[in-house]
């Protein structure tokens, strides 16, 4: 790879990751109104309000920045970008199209899995450095959560690795049909919850409950610290989307798939971000323990069912 072909890759997986989570930003705002009955913006930038993210980043650049006096100052101030880099790393290596992704790498799934759990880490960094008890209180449910919610991620993920029989998130495409759909489901349901969980997205939203802990491990932060953690939190839904369209949904797979494929990937995608979104305003929070119970007493036995399955499935040829 040439030194201009790896510019252009990194400026189109930057531009990609600065564009797609504020799309999922504003089809939030749009898809929770009119499932609540009312129109969502309408004004910022004239049609429905397509501009209101980018009004939002304004204002809160124009936000002072503030660090406590008693807070950990590296760390507070380090914990945005702990919990934004890694999904940025983590979009770089989903495959959009055949041969088409920034970093193909052989362990690309081993890659996003450690990826997205170093990104959880940075709401654990805020809630601590904040020294605020609001904020350790939501640093320590977000570790809680990352804890329980990890192993059923990687439990799905390595059913759908041992059935392709590959650790590369490209060749796992290529070799998709659409039998996994049924052979999968539950693994794919594991997985779906699971992420959600892992974004800390309603209904698991518990490290940052605006109602008991005002806004988590978040309280403390200002201006685009601030900012930083929202998309995060988007770019989280993107990456999470984007895998699950890749591994269950066949990713650029449809007709016209080798001039259409990335179109493909991004529409699946983009029809999982709409279900997370949905997710949000159908379902009221859960408590604490029925978090854990659900993890443990049903989600991993789920997850290791379906990956008896699949062992058993590619021992037999199916």
């Amino acid at each position: 790879m040439t030194l201009l072909e790896a510019s252009v890759r990194a400026a189109s997986v930057l531009a990609a990751f600065l564009v797609l989570p504020l799309l999922v930003g504003q089809a939030e705002h749009k898809v929770m109104a009119h499932m609540q009955g009312r129109l969502g913006p309408m004004y910022a930038g004239g049609f429905h309000g397509w501009a209101q993210l980018v009004a939002d980043g304004v204002k809160f650049v124009q936000k002072e920045d503030i660090t406590p006096r008693a807070a950990d100052r590296w760390v507070f101030r380090l914990a945005p970008a702990v919990a934004l880099v890694p999904y940025l790393l983590a979009m770089a290596t989903i495959p959009v199209h055949p041969g088409v992704a920034a970093v193909d790498v052989p362990g690309s799934v081993v890659l996003v899995l450690a990826a997205t759990s170093v990104g959880a880490l940075g709401t654990l960094m805020a809630g601590w450095a904040s020294a605020n008890k609001y904020a350790l209180l939501g640093g320590l449910r977000a570790a809680a959560q990352l804890v329980s919610y990890e192993l059923p991620i990687v439990l799905a993920i390595a059913s759908v690795a041992l059935a392709g029989g590959s650790l590369s998130l490209a060749t796992l495409t290529d070799r998709w049909s659409p039998w996994w759909l049924l052979w999968q489901l539950p693994g794919a349901v594991v997985f779906l919850v699971a992420a959600v969980a892992e974004l800390q997205r309603p209904p698991f939203d518990m490290p940052v409950a605006d109602a008991e802990l005002v806004m988590g491990a978040w309280t403390e932060y200002t201006g685009l610290r601030f900012a930083f953690f929202l998309l995060s939190e988007y770019a989280g839904i993107v990456v999470m989307s984007l895998l699950f369209a890749t591994l269950w949904l066949g990713g650029w797979h449809g007709p016209f798939e080798d001039t259409l494929g990335w179109v493909w990937t991004l529409l699946k995608g983009l029809a999982v971000a709409v279900l997370v979104i949905w997710v949000r305003v159908a379902w009221p929070r859960l408590r604490e323990d029925q978090l854990q119970r659900l993890a443990w007493v049903w989600l991993v036995p789920l997850a290791l069912a379906q990956l008896l399955l699949t062992g058993a499935g590619v021992v037999m040829g199916w």
